[in-house]
C-alpha cells in the first residue's frame, strides 16, 4: 500500500519525463501525432497536481490525447501543407514525358530521348519493337531504365 502512495505521489515526475519523451520524438518526425500525446500527457500532468488519482490521471491524458488527435491535428495538419508544391520531382515528373526512340527499342533494351532533353536507356512496356522516330511516353522507371510505350494521338 505504501508503493502506491509512493507512486501516486511522485506521478508529476513520471509525467514529465513521458511529456519531455514526447516532445523529443515530435522534434523529430514532425507530424503533430506525438505533439498530440505530450499535451494529452500534459492533461494527466495537471489532473496529478489538482490532485486526482493515478488511475483518473491515465484515463484524462488518454482522452485528452484522443481529442486531439481526432479534432486539432487534422485541421493543423492541412494549415501546415497548405500552398505545397504539389509538382511532381525527381523519377515522378518522368512518368507521362514524351519522347523520341534513338536506337531500337525492345522488351529487352534500347535507347530514348526525352522532352526534358535527358536520354535514356529504355525497354518497351509492350513485345512490340519500336523503331527509331517512333514517339513514345515513359510508363514508368525501373531503376536507370525508362519503360516506354508508343505514344497515341490524343485529342484535345
Amino acid at each position: 500500500m505504501e508503493l502506491l502512495q509512493t507512486i501516486e505521489q511522485f506521478a508529476w515526475i513520471g509525467w514529465i519525463v513521458l511529456i519531455l519523451i514526447f516532445f523529443a520524438v515530435e522534434a523529430l518526425t514532425l507530424d503533430m501525432t506525438f505533439l498530440m500525446l505530450g499535451l494529452g500527457g500534459g492533461a494527466g500532468l495537471v489532473s496529478g497536481l489538482l490532485g486526482a488519482p493515478l488511475w483518473l490521471q491515465i484515463v484524462i491524458a488518454a482522452v485528452a490525447a484522443a481529442v486531439l488527435l481526432l479534432a486539432l491535428r487534422p485541421p493543423l495538419l492541412r494549415r501546415l501543407h497548405r500552398g505545397e508544391d504539389t509538382t511532381p520531382s525527381n523519377m515522378a515528373a518522368l512518368i507521362g514525358l514524351s519522347g523520341i526512340v534513338l536506337a531500337t527499342v525492345t522488351p529487352l533494351g534500347g535507347q530514348v530521348k526525352l522532352a526534358n532533353g535527358d536520354v535514356w536507356t529504355a525497354r518497351a512496356a509492350t513485345a512490340d519493337e519500336l523503331t527509331p522516330g517512333v514517339a513514345v511516353v515513359v510508363d514508368r522507371i525501373e531503376g536507370a531504365t525508362a519503360v516506354v510505350r508508343p505514344r497515341t494521338e490524343e485529342v484535345l
